[in-house]
């Protein structure tokens, strides 16, 4: 049997606007209709013997990604939150953990949610291909035939044989210089480190016993002291947070004997930047990738993408354009990897952009700002059917509820009371209230907040059917 397990921690800076902190690349439509950690799950269909599916994830995406993975209707095993970061290697422990556990002797098929595979058939075909090695105990990465002297990427040298699949894995080695890349591709026995793997539970436990026996004390403590939390697993954050962070490859690849690699060629990128996007996806006659309401003159190789409005461009070669409501990157191709420096400016200054997106995403629906001042703010919120906000309580605001589109049930204080479109209601500083929708298609509606103080930390829950304190 194989179990999957998919790594949805990172955050995605270089995605920057329409990646963000709390709405990262993995659960974003960047390259299909579908999001990247549902592609991911799609491209597992065809792996014979497949298990049920484990996801790591930050605790805070939880509910995006738990919304994500059931609309794939995939078999899930456990969705494994993380309190805080701590790189991949702990996060393949825990899960090795729990596998080892529940599937003695299974497979762990380790793979990031925020890669493009453009060819899912040739990459079941490498995972059958490194199963028996696995098995045997070795433990397989996947390595990309290089098709240019990349400098992005890491890079795996390892023994080519022409009897066999799988190779003998010589050495791991960092991202090189330009003047190195092209040696490495000269040369024929170097790969791009994907950063997918397939082993053992027990196996891959044996070696980080053997090099990181730190890492395995604190992880079987984090899973002593987890706790279930709706349909997932709460790790333990004192415990967690004590464990090294590191990653798989520095952790164990690097220094086992058991490594083994399996050539990969099935159109693999891991969009770490906007340029790769730019790679990955058809171009029109002008070598032009164009998303959303977009209008050019002049305009060669450049990837333009508006989500909000319409978003123009004359005379440009070779530049990156993304537009969201509320921040706008223009940017030179070849300077893409630095958006992250923005990103970091953007934290210093404490400001939301490097956070989320003026549309919130929440376990009942979703809320955007449409307009704020010092004493108002005006939000668009979605109810999904059947959903319901938490029974709350404001100290610093009141509130304006106009309904647009469907119908609404409201709490306030003792009182329930049904509104419909263009019907509104009034819930004063202080006052117990609840908005839910017991109808069968979204409920839509304007909220007009007024006060001293309009922060989203004014909110004191009483009940939430979600289980956010």
């Amino acid at each position: 049997m194989i179990i999957p397990v998919i790594l949805s921690g990172g955050s995605g800076t270089r995605l920057w606007p329409l990646s963000r902190a709390l709405y990262p690349k993995q659960l974003l439509s960047l390259t299909g209709e579908n999001t990247m950690l549902q592609d991911t799950v799609y491209r597992l269909a065809s792996l014979e013997g497949r298990g049920p599916l484990y996801c790591v994830c930050n605790e805070s995406h939880r509910f995006l990604v738990a919304e994500q993975l059931h609309e794939t209707g995939a078999e899930l095993g456990e969705i494994i939150l993380e309190p805080v970061g701590r790189n991949t290697a702990p996060a393949a422990a825990i899960s090795a953990m729990l596998v080892s556990k529940k599937y003695p002797g299974a497979l762990m098929l380790v793979l990031p949610a925020d890669h493009v595979i453009l060819d899912s058939a040739a990459f079941s075909a490498a995972v059958a291909a490194g199963r028996e090695a696995a098995e045997k105990g070795k433990l397989v990465t996947f390595g990309i035939l290089p098709s240019a002297p990349e400098t992005g990427y890491g890079y795996i040298r390892a023994t080519v044989q022409s009897d066999s699949v799988v190779y003998p894995v010589l050495e791991f080695v960092e991202k090189p210089d330009r003047q190195t890349a092209e040696r490495y591709l000269a040369s024929g026995g170097y790969f791009w480190n994907s950063g997918i793997f397939l082993f053992k539970a027990e196996s891959y436990l044996d070696e980080l016993e053997a090099y990181a026996p730190e890492m395995v004390v604190a992880c079987r403590e984090t899973l002593e002291k987890s706790a279930e939390d709706l349909d997932f697993l709460r790790l333990d954050a004192a415990a967690f947070s004590a464990s090294p962070s590191d990653s798989i490859d520095y952790a164990v690849m690097e220094k086992t004997a058991r490594a083994a690699l399996v050539p990969l060629d099935a159109g693999w990128n891991d969009v770490g930047a906007w340029s790769a996007l730019w790679d990955v996806e058809k171009s029109d006659v002008s070598g032009n990738i164009k998303k959303g309401d977009v209008m050019v003159h002049d305009v060669k190789n450049c990837y333009i993408h508006a989500t909000s409005r319409l978003v123009t461009a004359v005379g440009l070669e070779g530049h990156i354009i993304v537009e969201t409501s509320d921040a706008v990157l223009v940017a030179s191709r070849e300077a893409v990897q630095d958006v992250k420096v923005l990103v970091e400016e953007l934290k210093r200054s404490e400001r939301d952009e490097a956070l989320t997106h003026r549309r919130v995403c929440r376990p009942w629906g979703t809320y955007e700002t449409v307009d704020e001042s010092e004493r108002f703010k005006v939000k668009r919120i979605t109810v999904n059917p059947g959903a319901a906000l938490s029974l709350q309580k404001h100290n610093f605001r009141a509130e304006h509820w106009i309904v647009v589109k469907g119908v609404a049930l409201v709490t306030v204080d003792t009182q329930k009371i049904t509104l419909c479109e263009d019907q509104s209601t009034y819930i004063p500083v202080g006052a117990l209230h609840r908005l839910e929708n017991t109808g069968t298609t979204p409920l839509e509606l304007i909220e007009v907040q007024t006060g001293s103080y309009l922060g989203e930390d004014d909110i004191v829950r009483i009940n939430d059917r979600y289980g956010r304190q």
